[in-house]
């Protein structure tokens, strides 16, 4: 009796927990059936991967989709759109939105905004605030909430925890990992006016390596003292590498293409307020420490830190030019470029965007290539070559600080549990993203 699914993703290699070699993919109900031949099997629908790689669908832990309040810069339709073009199936939103997501209301007014609107599966951080420090462990448990954020270097509203009693009160209320934006308040205050106007070299004497190390080194203290997990968002130092290294016990690591590609020593001058983010992108030895980090195995996850400004805002002298770059549509281009260079093996690429998620989060059914898990595919041609160009993002922003990039390697459909929601650059069908799931929380 010949073998029904709903998908067949057939001729393509896998590229999975079992290696690399052809074979076919099938999908019933969602979730992935049976990996393996099945050329004598049929389907509702066929994917020819004839010549593609099929990855474990990419899960980009850390964006900014600005919806609700800054909508002018993108939503979460548009930041969906650009995430599923890049091969993305899934993301996880950051709180500091107008309002910020800090509390039960706000946090379903996100997942009732999302629904049938968002092209990739999601979830939302909730903020840590000095006021909701003694629910958080009730907030964290809520349905599409992928964990609390933490932001210890200037934030907006009331997000900002600068004080280590802060920091503690949060950690001692939470049971999930906590995740944290870790540069001193304290000391980029001190440094404020180093920023000189017009001129965005500047911007790493403002935020210097001592302001990352320094937050890092507390946090990881206060972990310990209170005896939580803690994931430290887009590292940028090889200090910080060299010292997470000897706490893999409590603290899990992300870094961030922009972090791994860009040079400050040159990107301020060629980009100007297109490389501006925070932490600041840095130089040759910063960037060697992190590329030490990926292949020593401290680094756990690749992070976008998708945070879309517009062109006029990006415009504004230095440092009334706000930080924050997009990227959750050039995650997989810029890093299957490094994968072409030899600088990183596809392995560890996708245990840095979906096994290290699934690790790092807990997430359900999500970030394996498996029997029973979530159908999330991501097809990439290894050897094509494009050039990254701010006219194909699809961010509401309009750019990228990749303008320009020759890049080997491209996703050319993402599929999300089981439906094909982008092919040969154009998205099918309807936005179906649904919440993630995840197992500390399961009912």
């Amino acid at each position: 009796m010949t073998q029904t699914y709903d998908l067949i993703v057939r001729g393509g290699e896998v590229a999975n927990h079992a290696g690399r070699g052809l074979a076919d993919v099938g999908v019933r109900d969602g979730r992935i059936a049976f990996i393996g031949d099945l050329s004598q099997a049929s389907a509702g629908e066929v994917v020819d991967a004839t010549g593609l790689t099929v990855l474990p669908g990419v899960i980009d832990t850390q964006v900014h989709f600005r919806e609700p309040g800054l909508e002018w810069k993108e939503d979460l339709e548009t930041g969906s759109r650009a995430a599923a073009l890049g091969g993305v199936v899934a993301v996880f939103e950051m709180p500091n939105t107008n309002p910020n997501t800090t509390d039960p209301a706000t946090l379903e007014d996100k997942l009732a905004r999302a629904r049938d609107r968002m092209w990739t599966d999601h979830a939302f951080y909730i903020g840590g605030t000095h006021g909701n420090a003694a629910w958080l462990g009730e907030l964290e448990r809520l349905p599409g909430c992928c964990g609390v954020k933490v932001f210890m270097g200037a934030s907006t509203g009331d997000l900002l925890i600068a004080d280590d009693d802060g920091v503690r009160e949060v950690l001692s209320n939470v049971s999930r990992r906590a995740t944290f934006h870790s540069e001193d308040e304290y000391r980029l205050a001190e440094r404020r006016d180093l920023a000189r106007p017009g001129d965005w070299t500047s911007h790493t004497d403002v935020r210097d390596a001592d302001s990352a190390i320094m937050s890092t080194r507390r946090l990881v203290r206060l972990a310990r003292e209170v005896g939580r997990r803690i994931h430290v968002l887009h590292v940028s130092t090889a200090e910080e590498i060299a010292f997470l290294a000897e706490h893999k016990d409590v603290a899990t690591v992300e870094v961030t293409p922009q972090h791994l590609t860009l040079d400050g020593d040159e990107a301020y001058e060629r980009l100007k307020g297109y490389a501006q983010m925070n932490p600041p992108i840095r130089n040759a030895p910063h960037i060697a420490g992190l590329w030490h980090g990926i292949q020593q195995g401290v680094v756990d996850v690749l992070g976008s830190d998708h945070a879309p400004h517009t062109i006029e805002e990006k415009a504004k002298p230095y440092p009334a030019s706000p930080s924050g770059m997009p990227g959750v549509q050039t995650l997989v281009p810029v890093m299957l470029t490094h994968v072409a260079n030899g600088k990183l093996s596809l392995d560890r690429f996708i245990d840095l965007t979906s096994a290290g998620a699934q690790r790092v989060f807990g997430t359900a059914n999500k970030g394996r290539m498996a029997e029973g898990y979530d159908a999330d595919l991501t097809l990439v041609d290894l050897k094509a070559k494009h050039t990254i160009r701010h006219a194909d993002m699809a961010s509401r922003c309009g750019w990228t600080p990749f303008d320009g990039f020759e890049a080997t390697g491209k996703a050319v459909a993402t599929t999300v549990r089981g439906r094909v929601v982008m092919k040969d650059g154009e998205l099918i069908g309807q936005a179906h993203g649904q919440p993630v799931r995840f197992m500390e929380t399961l009912a």
